[in-house]
């Protein structure tokens, strides 16, 4: 591990631990519908050998009507299990744009109880750059079992930011792009409303993320600071559907914030209520 930030490895890292049981490597890719991607054939056409998919639409809570809405532990536990990975393991997290959906699926595993999930610093791109080892296809997978410990300190519901925004017990950090969170591009979900939280702070996610890398400590900081974020107080994450937030929290995991929570219905959930208070304007 050659990066000083304990959330990241390298692909030397990588590399070196490929036939180790002990690591899973997951690849967490998922695509907005403008991006015209596809995640899972995308993995079936070229992986990190050994690596499993981790579908963030389809492990999620079935009982909700929300876009990858967080699973509960049993359904997680069971859906992850499946895909050979033990709670016990070193999980590795990546995905096809360096660092955009990984983040989510970091963070699902954390709110599960997994203590030991990093992210590979640059993702497939970078792995692809190195002309490090490719497979595709699908092997067979041993199933293992994952003992979930859900920390429902981690995750804010739509009750808990009602009160968040009415109070301002917490800041409000929104990885939405600019526009959107000003309310002049139209969200893409149909039936959402545009503009944002009363007294919410935009912090787009390409300001934290270059290349498709975490930006380092420093300029970090500096980007809370540059969109008035105080990081010496509670911070609540929300972005379009949860998987951008996940970037937001990954820098202030980085950055030794540990006071926040993540929105997990996030706009698609707030955008959509009939009594929640919507601004517009930067």
């Amino acid at each position: 591990m050659s990066t000083q930030n304990p959330f990241l490895v390298d692909t030397d890292w990588l590399l070196a631990r490929l036939d180790n049981p002990d690591v899973s490597i997951v690849d967490a890719s998922w695509y907005l519908p403008n991006m015209n991607r596809d995640g899972r054939a995308e993995f079936d056409a070229q992986h990190i050998p050994g690596a499993v998919f981790f579908d963030i639409d389809k492990i999620v809570d079935p009982a909700s009507t929300l876009p990858h809405a967080l699973a509960p532990a049993d359904i997680f536990a069971k859906a992850v299990g499946e895909l050979g990975i033990s709670d016990q393991n070193t999980i590795v997290v990546y995905d096809g744009m360096g660092l955009f959906s990984a983040a989510r699926a970091w963070w699902n595993f954390r709110v599960m109880g997994a203590t030991k999930v990093v992210l590979l610093d640059g993702g497939l791109p970078k792995w692809i750059e190195d002309r490090l080892p490719i497979e595709s296809g699908s092997a067979p997978i041993a199933p293992r079992k994952f003992e979930a410990k859900f920390n429902p300190n981690a995750v804010a519901d739509l009750a808990k930011m009602q009160s968040v925004v009415q109070s301002r017990t917490m800041q409000v950090a929104d990885a939405r792009p600019a526009p959107r969170f000003s309310g002049e591009q139209p969200e893409p979900r149909p039936g959402v409303r545009s503009g944002h939280m009363p007294g919410a702070h935009s912090l787009p996610f390409d300001k934290l993320v270059v290349d498709g890398k975490l930006l380092e400590a420093d300029q970090l900081r500096e980007a809370f600071q540059a969109q008035g974020i105080d990081l010496s107080k509670p911070i609540a994450t929300s972005c379009g559907s949860g998987v951008t937030a996940s970037i937001i929290t990954l820098a202030l995991e980085t950055l030794g914030h540990s006071n926040h929570v993540l929105y997990d219905g996030s706009w698609a959930e707030w955008g959509t209520q009939k009594d929640t208070p919507v601004v517009t304007g930067d």
